[in-house]
């Protein structure tokens, strides 16, 4: 099941070096150096390159950029780094000041969904508005049963020794009921070499409180009225479909777009379905009135 490309709107790849990371940056529009843009921001174990049919799409609005985040696709894995939700929040800060970013409309997917609200909590100003797909503020979170390993020593670092392509591909096919494409896992695993497993036990071992950090940041998001809109596959076996309307209590007017037959990648099972959601999200937002050409059914 390839990702459809009906519209080729060309992204450009370039890099930047921040917070010590030197990364991967994809961008697109017309106008690269305007300073509101629509920045997507992958989860583990993806990258940038996660969005590149989004981005495709949403390009014709205005600027868009997406990055690798530190351990992650081909940005820089030191062992060093601090791979937390404050140091991706941080180092998201950072590229977007470099990249001359002042009004941010995030669109983010599952860690993402952290490492986003928590720069978005600590620079309000800087929002334009927030995009969920499976992901958000959670409240009363239990770790799914992978992260319950990864956070376990020993046990975590096991298991990522014995993943090999088709484990992997196996586990991740687990809760999509469309399927997710080939091209999309292989990618994924080809990326997530010795140093991504090990940024990832490490960012799952440094999140904890997870209730107490979820109230924190609804406490300091919810004043600020964000315009939001959230996407959830509501087969999601890792963070179940009842959080989707529980981002009303931080965004009380969010829109929820729920896809049944969706897992939780709902942008690479069904990315159409995605882009009829976002892409008249991000017309009102930019206030364009650029039309989308639409896919067919």
């Amino acid at each position: 099941m390839p990702i459809p490309s009906q519209i080729s709107w060309p992204l450009q790849q370039s890099h930047l070096s921040a917070c010590g990371i030197q990364t991967r940056v994809l961008q697109g529009g017309a106008d690269l150096k305007a300073t509101e843009a629509v920045v997507f921001v992958h989860g583990n174990p993806g990258s940038c390159a996660d969005w590149r049919y989004l981005m495709e799409q949403t390009a014709p609005l205005g600027r868009v950029i997406a990055m690798d985040m530190p351990g992650f696709g081909q940005a820089d894995k030191p062992d060093e780094y601090p791979y937390s939700v404050e140091g991706g929040a941080t180092f998201l800060g950072e590229a977007l000041r470099q990249l001359g970013v002042l009004k941010a409309h995030l669109v983010l997917h599952d860690f993402g969904g952290p490492w986003g609200l928590m720069w978005a909590a600590m620079n309000p100003l800087s929002v334009g508005s927030i995009t969920l797909i499976n992901t958000g503020v959670l409240k009363n979170y239990r770790w799914h049963f992978m992260a319950r390993i990864w956070r376990t020593p020993l046990l975590g670092e096991l298991q990522m020794a014995l993943t090999n392509r088709i484990g992997f591909k196996a586990v991740m096919r687990i809760g999509n009921p469309r399927g997710l494409p080939d091209e999309f896992l292989d990618r994924m695993y080809e990326e997530m070499d010795a140093g991504t497993r090990r940024a990832i036990l490490r960012l799952y071992r440094a999140t904890s409180d997870l209730q107490e950090k979820g109230e924190l940041l609804s406490r300091m998001l919810k004043p600020h009225d964000f315009r939001a809109l959230v996407i959830w596959g509501e087969a999601d076996p890792y963070i179940s479909v009842s959080h989707a309307k529980q981002q009303r209590e931080t965004f009380p007017g969010a829109e929820i777009v729920t896809l049944p037959q969706s897992g939780h990648f709902p942008f690479a099972d069904d990315p159409m379905s995605v882009a009829r959601a976002l892409i008249p999200f991000m017309q009102r937002q930019l206030g364009t009135t650029q039309t989308w050409p639409r896919m067919g059914t």
